[in-house]
């Protein structure tokens, strides 16, 4: 079996109030096997939207390429605008070499609850997909049952909006679970109703324009 490994650990800056929160990036970033236009980072595929989408919300003139400039671009502006990076999962075994959340096996998680004890700045995780199975909802979940702690709901709509109270320092964490940024759950979107009716309204609108639209109170708010 393949032994896919996170290749980054959590970047997480000073004063951070927000963590991005996802499983691990596609194995070529284990390997170091990069695609042009990869770039050597957090959600750096060249497949993936996150960084297309924060490019867009906050007009950074990103470069997509495999170079240390885009790799500074994007650490530049996490610590500029205090969001950090926390993927859930640590290592997972695949028998099929993919980048499917479902195919992950034997999975060590990430200790977010600890991370956020350490971190008493963060106030909200952002996570890059819901609570389906090997979904980093679904993980974060896990590791709370280590806790004892359960999420409460807040706003039961996409994107889902729960909170939590943070053992020890009584530190209320709300958690985002917004669509994938990946192509993979464009047909999630497609079928999303607030989807379709920007859709009729303007027949340019497509999935990338409503991850914007999704993320944007998120990320600035």
């Amino acid at each position: 079996m393949f032994k896919h490994t996170h290749p980054y650990p959590p970047f997480i800056p000073k004063y951070a109030t927000k963590l991005i929160v996802g499983t691990l990036p596609p194995p070529r970033f284990t390997t170091g096997e990069f695609k042009p236009g990869d770039v050597n980072f957090c959600y750096g595929s060249r497949d993936g939207q996150l960084w297309p989408i924060l490019n867009e919300i906050f007009n950074l003139n990103l470069s997509f390429e495999t170079t240390e400039k885009a790799i500074k671009q994007r650490k530049d502006f996490l610590q500029k605008a205090g969001i950090g990076i926390c993927d859930m999962v640590s290592v997972a075994y695949r028998e099929k070499i993919d980048a499917s959340d479902i195919g992950m096996q034997k999975v060590i998680l990430r200790d977010l609850i600890k991370i956020l004890q350490e971190h008493s700045t963060v106030d909200t995780l952002l996570f890059t997909g819901g609570n389906s199975k090997n979904g980093p909802e679904y993980f974060f979940r896990k590791k709370m049952k280590d806790y004892n702690l359960k999420l409460k709901i807040v706003k039961n709509t996409v994107p889902r909006i729960h909170e939590f109270v943070l053992p020890k320092s009584n530190r209320k964490i709300k958690t985002v679970s917004l669509t994938a940024p990946s192509g993979a759950a464009n047909r999630a979107v497609g079928s999303l109703q607030e989807y379709k009716k920007m859709k009729t309204e303007n027949p340019d609108f497509n999935t990338l324009d409503f991850r914007v639209w999704q993320y944007t109170p998120h990320f600035k708010g």
